[in-house]
């Protein structure tokens, strides 16, 4: 789709079954973190029922950050950063790797692409899986990318099922890292590999510092997430669900100064396909979106939808800078055997 033409294809949310309700309801003064990981499937379902679209717009169909270097454009940061996952894990053909959030399946066609393993993405939403499924087929990649509509935490596979998986910024969506990194640890052959990168609060982050947690409740509200943790949190729990740590670290270090990973919500990277990511191209959006959704030509609640991802933007934005957040720490574990 031409950069011309996508601007004037502003998203559409499926906030019209109610959705927007549901979803805002979730970061009410009555619910609490504790109440939204009872939650956490409804929460991480609506959520990507309303937001997929937008992100598209915006984005692309790979949702996730990248390790930028200078000069090297978003998509080639975004492609780099997928393969890098690959050569951790050391796939190759014939090996058989689960994507665990798979999203529309962007990483999954390019790792595809790249090692020519065949990848079964899980993911929780039907909406997601759809798509993720005609852009498969679109590819030429139905024999190498299938998918599972299935909650990560519960997959109806037997143990031993995949040699290798990895997860991009998806594992922040589980009620709790133990729960879905033994799930992974139960899919896995005994010796296999699995790569994440992790959403986590660092060492910076103050919980008696209001603006740091005003920042995180605004990451959480905009993003899906029942709740933040730290990386200490994360290694933690990929020790407690039984496999050795090879590495934990966060890749923003790798990030050039110039093009820190946040960069695109900054309005900094100006080009015609950019605009829909920066503030500007945001604003936009949403006063386009306002429009449709008052004239019907979006569902009611898509105004809402687009504020809460604007909110999100501005706070993943603020957290990067200041340095309590990053979206890229990278863990790598293998299952013993």
């Amino acid at each position: 789709m031409g950069a011309s033409f996508r601007l004037l294809a502003f998203p559409h949310s499926r906030a019209g079954d109610g959705a927007s309700k549901r979803y805002q309801s979730f970061f009410s003064n009555s619910n609490t973190a504790e109440d939204r990981k009872a939650g956490y499937q409804r929460l991480v379902d609506d959520y990507y029922s309303l937001a997929t679209d937008f992100y598209e717009f915006g984005w692309g169909r790979s949702f996730h950050f990248a390790a930028r270097r200078k000069r090297e454009s978003h998509t080639d940061s975004l492609r780099r950063h997928e393969q890098r996952l690959g050569l951790q894990l050391g796939l190759a053909a014939g090996m058989r790797v689960a994507d665990f959030g798979c999203g529309v399946g962007g990483p999954m066609r390019e790792i595809a692409r790249t090692f020519g393993c065949q990848i079964t993405g899980l993911n929780i939403n039907q909406y997601q899986i759809g798509k993720c499924d005609q852009y498969n087929e679109d590819a030429g990649l139905s024999g190498l990318c299938q998918t599972l509509c299935t909650d990560f935490l519960d997959v109806p596979l037997p143990d031993s099922s995949f040699d290798a998986a990895y997860a991009i910024e998806a594992t922040c969506h589980a009620p709790d890292r133990r729960s879905v990194f033994r799930e992974i640890n139960r899919l896995l052959k005994p010796g296999g590999l699995f790569a994440s990168y992790e959403w986590v609060l660092t060492d910076l982050f103050d919980a008696g510092n209001p603006e740091h947690v005003r920042l995180k409740a605004g990451i959480e509200e905009g993003d899906g997430l029942p709740d933040l943790v730290t990386d200490k949190t994360v290694v933690d729990a990929l020790i407690a669900s039984g496999f050795d740590v090879l590495q934990a670290r966060d890749l923003a270090s790798d990030c050039d100064p110039s093009t820190p990973w946040y960069r695109a919500l900054e309005g900094r990277d100006w080009s015609l396909s950019s605009i829909p990511r920066t503030p500007l191209g945001g604003a936009l959006t949403g006063a386009a979106v306002q429009v449709m959704e008052r004239i019907g030509l979006a569902p009611a609640g898509t105004t809402d939808v687009s504020r809460i991802l604007q909110k999100a933007g501005r706070s993943l934005v603020k957290a990067g800078r200041i340095g309590i957040f990053t979206p890229m720490f990278m863990i790598v574990g293998r299952k013993p055997g």
